[in-house]
């Protein structure tokens, strides 16, 4: 799809993810960049400098993908769509009902809305949950779908629908399947908030991170200035009806995450370790490593953004918007 002078839909728009994806939209040619939210998870702020943009907007009457009448008023006259609007994974856990209501009906509302409106492409975000448990590593994407939980089964259904309207519809779409995403606008304190900030925060309190088993267990941790950069490049792919990784290849166990922190902070800290509950136990995937070759040759995506410099990246924009306070302290005692 070319994307030069079209209007996009960003549905999560405000989001972790969805407000870099609106970010690197802009950074192209666009028409226009409609932003989609009910601010359940998004924010504010991590929109404000867009919206100075006189092709951003954000849309005035609500944003839930519940709202039916209110997502069909929102695609009008728009060519193509970025689905990110998700409940998260221990969101999905302890709310299963509610999981159900956005991620699943949710994303049948859009792709429904999608048909009506005649939308010339979709992409949707699925997530490396639908694999679960690896059985080969890395993870190409005929990996089978082990998953267990809520949340893999809410995208396993979403990735579902979207053949079932394909087929049916004839809906052009590609559906994106992430690895372990971090980076700036990632809520920083929240209780369901992802590995690498927890650890942020507990060498920031000058306190010991805390690993649950040996540390061995290793993921794929992707940038997502690389992931909001590979949303852009499905939107403007000729691939259709397919899905992709969104990772790196690399292999990083959570004890090299822990020490790479360490090191990056010159703390002194000792790691402490625990044994995993039996509900960890249960839920625990040892090793997620996605395969990044389907991506780079259909998609033309190669990750940019090293551990090392993603990390930075997030240090920085943590003391920039407060969250280090301990760097905060010490420039204002300064």
């Amino acid at each position: 799809m070319d994307i030069k002078g079209k209007k996009i839909l960003v549905i999560g728009g405000a989001g972790f993810i969805g407000s870099h994806v609106v970010e690197e939209l802009l950074k192209n040619d666009v028409g226009e960049v409609v932003i989609y939210d009910n601010f359940a998870r998004g924010k504010h702020s991590n929109i404000e400098h867009m919206l100075e943009d006189d092709r951003c907007s954000l849309y005035p009457n609500g944003g839930d993908v519940r709202e039916i009448d209110i997502l069909n008023d929102a695609m009008k006259d728009a060519d193509g769509v970025i689905h990110l609007a998700a409940m998260w994974l221990l969101h999905c856990k302890d709310y299963p009902r509610t999981a159900f209501d956005v991620n699943i009906q949710g994303t049948f509302n859009v792709l429904e809305a999608c048909v009506n409106n005649n939308i010339e492409r979709l992409v949707y975000s699925s997530s490396a949950s639908v694999y679960g448990d690896a059985t080969e590593v890395p993870m190409t994407e005929e990996h089978p779908f082990n998953n267990r939980n809520f949340y893999g089964a809410s995208k396993i259904c979403g990735e579902s629908m979207c053949r079932a309207f394909y087929d049916r519809y004839g809906l052009s779409y590609v559906g994106l399947r992430y690895m372990n995403v971090y980076g700036p606008h990632q809520d920083q304190t929240a209780a369901y908030t992802g590995v690498i900030p927890i650890m942020l925060n507990k060498v920031e309190a000058n306190e010991a991170p805390q690993i649950n088993g040996d540390g061995t267990q290793a993921y794929d941790f992707v940038s997502v200035y690389d992931t909001a950069r590979c949303n852009v490049l499905a939107l403007q792919s000729e691939a259709t009806d397919e899905f992709y990784n969104v990772g790196t290849g690399v292999q990083t166990s959570i004890k090299e995450l822990c020490d790479t922190i360490l090191e990056m902070k010159d703390s002194k800290l000792e790691v402490q370790y625990n044994p995993y509950s039996a509900d960890d136990a249960r839920r625990m995937v040892q090793n997620r490593i996605g395969c990044p070759i389907k991506a780079e040759k259909d998609l033309g995506f190669k990750y940019d953004i090293s551990l090392r410099e993603g990390l930075q990246r997030l240090m920085d924009w943590r003391i920039e918007n407060g969250v280090d306070r301990a760097e905060c302290k010490k420039k204002s005692a300064a």
